[in-house]
């Protein structure tokens, strides 16, 4: 500043916070607490900073979310403060309690005032695949294959409530999903892949990993693990030369653990696809991994 330059005598009440960190939201707070409007302005889309990307904090180990949110609602309610994100700040000119900024805001082409953060613009806009592409990546799927889930989708397609019956199907037929599977059930039925794939992972029954011919599901509960089922367990381990949660390398079994069976008077007890084995004990696992390897 040039000393030749007044000083202004009357500062104008009113101040400008650049950033939406933690740090910029309490020394908002502080300004407006002083009776001082209050503008904070952020380059993102929403105030919040690294904290909000953090689950702790150091030294203290403080939950992040938990320092933040209390100051998050109070700079949202405060009648003194207006929060302006996507904002930059492009030139500051003026004295000393008196400036002028120029920020550069990006469009958000919503009525700030109106909106009510329901999405319904992120859904339906008209530039969305420069940010979410709408079309999914391409995929290859064998014919015999493909062949094989159009006949399922066909066949389940105008039930209400298709999908389901569809991936059981599915799983009964390739004992897992692989994911170009998956993109061509979500092509041709319309659901979202992410709303496939989250339930393909919820239920135990579906895998997205490769699975043996025969899951042996080996019943740890209550009752069964009080009677042996470690050691059923630690036998079928030892057998199959495989540990819980593995496949045999020639792709026939799958080791696993479950919760419960819903057979408690045959404890101990594993189930081997849909068969039930009730009442076992360790010399008998061997013949149960023979009977399969038989069969197949």
């Amino acid at each position: 500043m040039s000393s030749s330059e007044p000083l202004q005598p009357h500062p104008v009440g009113a101040a400008l916070v650049v950033g939406g960190g933690v740090g910029g939201m309490q020394a908002a707070l502080d300004l407006a607490h002083g009776g001082i409007k209050v503008y904070l302005a952020e380059h993102g889309p929403a105030i919040g900073g690294v904290m909000s990307q953090l689950d702790k904090t150091f030294p203290t180990n403080d939950c992040a979310m938990c320092t933040m949110a209390p100051r998050l609602v109070e700079v949202g309610r405060h009648r003194d403060i207006e929060v302006l994100p996507l904002s930059e700040v492009q030139s500051v000119r003026g004295n000393p309690g008196n400036f002028t900024v120029t920020l550069a805001r990006q469009p958000r082409f919503v009525d700030e005032a109106k909106c009510t953060g329901c999405g319904m613009c992120v859904s339906n806009c008209p530039t969305r695949n420069h940010v979410q592409p709408l079309l999914s990546p391409p995929f290859e799927l064998e014919s015999a294959l493909r062949e094989t889930l159009a006949t399922i989708i066909t066949r389940h397609k105008s039930r209400q409530g298709p999908l389901m019956p569809i991936l059981q199907e599915a799983n009964a037929t390739l004992n897992y999903f692989p994911e170009n599977v998956l993109r061509y059930i979500s092509q041709e039925t319309g659901y979202p892949l992410a709303h496939i794939y989250r339930i393909a992972t919820f239920y135990s029954a579906f895998s997205v990993v490769p699975r043996g011919k025969y899951v042996i599901n080996v019943c740890m509960g209550t009752t069964c693990y009080v009677r042996g089922s470690q050691r059923l367990m630690d036998k079928v381990s030892e057998t199959l030369a495989i540990k819980e949660d593995e496949t045999t390398p020639d792709m026939k079994f799958t080791l696993k653990s479950v919760r419960c069976i819903g057979c408690c008077g045959l404890a101990p007890a594993l189930m081997v696809s849909n068969e039930v084995y009730g009442k076992l004990a360790r010399k008998d696992i061997p013949d149960i991994v023979r009977k399969c390897r038989e069969a197949a």
